[in-house]
């Protein structure tokens, strides 16, 4: 099992780095399918998504390719969202957990393939409370399912405000660190996380996540 933790945390970290995903999208069902629970496969999602997108924003940062003003926006709006997403979690089944799951899955991945990048790469300024307003919600939404949320930031960041989709993906990997953080601290105030479980595919795909931003 700790082999196969190994492998999945780097695999995970890779394209968390490369397409700023927390990778809880992926994460969870791969735990899913070697035997988690779901309420335990979101926090073992949860605690990845903390270390994962820790390191990769200072590596974006140090790239130059974050917007720290319009991060900073959107991710308190992804902390407070975050927070409530870690409580809810803990009143729902696990068949509705997995069936919302699988509901935004499919809507993420129709709207990423629908999304357009725009050609002008200058990074302009986005309305603060319009990012902190769209953090929020998304937070709430991520987290109760144990993902980061940045499979619907990033669409709606390059598909409707038309941002850049490298900014938009740096952006959107600062915005999981508010979010998961908060989710973490909110399921530890409820229930218990897999702690042994997470940390390993935690370290792991800090791995994965250099090889991904490179």
């Amino acid at each position: 099992m700790i082999i196969e933790l190994l492998v999945i945390g780097v695999s995970i970290g890779v394209m968390s780095g490369f397409f700023g995903i927390g990778g809880g999208m992926i994460l969870t069902p791969i735990l899913l399918l070697i035997g988690f629970s779901m309420k335990d496969a979101i926090g073992i999602s949860i605690v990845q998504m903390v270390f994962s997108s820790m390191y990769g924003s200072y590596l974006n940062h140090k790239k130059g390719s974050l917007n720290i003003n319009d991060g900073l926006a959107i991710g308190i709006g992804g902390f407070i969202g975050g927070f409530i997403g870690g409580l809810i979690t803990n009143y729902l089944s696990d068949l509705s957990l997995q069936s919302m799951f699988f509901g935004l899955l499919l809507f993420a991945t129709y709207r990423l393939l629908k999304s357009k990048e725009p050609i002008d790469e200058s990074c302009k300024q986005l309305n603060s409370y319009l990012l902190f307003t769209i953090g929020l919600f998304i937070g709430v939404f991520a987290i109760t399912l144990g993902v980061g949320g940045a499979i619907l930031i990033t669409p709606i960041l390059v598909g409707i405000l038309h941002y850049p989709l490298k900014k938009a993906v740096s952006a959107s990997l600062f915005f999981i660190v508010f979010s998961s953080i908060a989710g973490m601290i909110s399921r530890l105030l409820t229930g218990t996380i897999d702690f042994n479980n997470a940390l390993i595919v935690a370290f792991a795909s800090l791995v994965g996540v250099a090889i991904g931003i490179k």
